[in-house]
């Protein structure tokens, strides 16, 4: 069920209401009992993943585009790989008999 917020007019409070979608909007404020205004906030979830139209159903043409941006983001993870480094430590030096 969304989250709606509401805003008493008579004491300034703002109120945050669970409702199904079908409940007719409040009109009393639950703290004082006056009137409230619905406010219009920002949505608090987010879309991630798999499962749009986009990835799912999309029209040839986009699949094959799709699938050579994959490709070729692939192809440079693995030519990365291949070219690191690898560096020589110099080995300790053995100190001369007698030396103090």
């Amino acid at each position: 069920m969304p989250i709606y917020e509401y805003e008493c007019l008579q004491c300034g409070k703002n109120h945050e209401i669970m409702q199904k979608f079908s409940d007719a909007p409040l009109t009393v404020c639950p703290g004082c009992g006056g009137e409230v205004k619905k406010l219009i906030s920002n949505t608090s979830f987010v879309l991630k993943g798999g499962g749009w139209y986009v990835t799912d159903y999309a029209s040839p043409e986009r699949k094959r585009a799709m699938d050579s941006e994959k490709g070729a983001s692939e192809n440079k993870s693995k030519e990365t790989k291949t070219e690191t480094k690898t560096e020589s430590k110099p080995e300790p030096k053995k100190e001369a008999a007698g030396a103090k």
